[in-house]
């Protein structure tokens, strides 16, 4: 609706999972790296972990589109699933051709170990990705443990990358799944950007989506509210954006202010931004309401 107007090509602060929009901090770099390391040394699993809106499944097609064609990838996104379904739905992601007959986890685990190993042989790797892997349950984390059981005498057939809430560091580390976490050797955690990553994440966005280098539309003081609305979590700071440059281009202006952005994060509300800021905030309309009665 705004992009015209501010000479775009398009909209640059969708919420959709866009792998060319993805910002590569440092910290973004680093979770590639953990996942190109452990998945070309045949590590077994993988595991990136985040809040919610830092970029995990951006992240995940991003790897996607730059893995080698050696890479035979597998990729699931809500894994509420029966033992047997996982089995099946992982065969269907690799393409594997699944008899009609088959029906028990013995048999899709006979395929599955065929499949693989003739990979193996043909020198390609497999991996499997799980997004939203906080979801899995226990007995389907241990059905993953004992796919990491294909193997030949030195490496493994099939590499599993996690990619999960911060609840799944909660749930790895139970007891009862101790023989998983001891085998998770490659592990990343993803934090929110810094409040200097913040202007520089909005840039990398509005270049991508055609603004010129050099031309910025924030002031100083704008980005500095977008660090305190959103705490540095990009799905918020899309939010927040696009809510401010669609009150902007209402008003007509071409420069997002501190009061746009301000008026930005109020039509959003206290329930979708930054609890911790709404909620200092909500103590101090209190604050100031009970010394109005004194």
């Amino acid at each position: 609706m705004y992009e015209e107007f501010f000479g775009l090509r398009e909209n640059p602060f969708l919420l959709t999972p866009d792998p060319a929009y993805l910002y590569l901090s440092q910290q973004h770099q680093e979770a590639i790296d953990h996942i190109t390391y452990g998945v070309t040394q045949r590590k077994g699993f993988v595991m990136i972990t985040g809040d919610v809106g830092v970029g995990k499944t951006t992240l995940c097609r991003f790897i996607l589109q730059r893995l080698e064609p050696t890479v035979e990838t597998a990729l699931i996104f809500d894994p509420v699933l029966t033992e047997e379904e996982l089995l099946h739905m992982i065969c269907q992601e690799f393409s594997i051709a699944i008899p009609s007959k088959t029906k028990t986890k013995r048999e899709y685990l006979e395929i599955l170990y065929g499949f693989l190993l003739e990979k193996y042989q043909a020198g390609k790797n497999t991996v499997l990705i799980i997004d939203e892997a906080q979801k899995l349950s226990h007995h389907l984390l241990e059905e993953l443990r004992l796919l990491s059981n294909l193997e030949t005498d030195k490496e493994k057939l099939l590499q599993i990358v996690l990619l999960g809430q911060e609840e799944l560091n909660a749930m790895i580390r139970m007891y009862s799944l101790r023989q998983i976490n001891q085998r998770i050797t490659v592990r990343y955690h993803l934090k929110h950007l810094s409040r200097y990553e913040v202007p520089l994440y909005i840039q990398h966005r509005l270049t991508i989506a055609g603004l010129p280098p050099g031309e910025d539309f924030f002031t100083p003081a704008a980005y500095r509210l977008v660090y305190k609305y959103t705490g540095g979590n990009p799905r918020l700071i899309n939010a927040l954006c696009d809510r401010a440059f669609l009150i902007a281009y209402t008003f007509d202006r071409r420069e997002i202010s501190r009061r746009i952005v301000k008026e930005a994060a109020g039509d959003l509300g206290e329930a979708y931004l930054n609890p911790f800021i709404w909620g200092r905030h909500r103590k101090m309309r209190l604050l100031r309401r009970m010394m109005e009665r004194v």
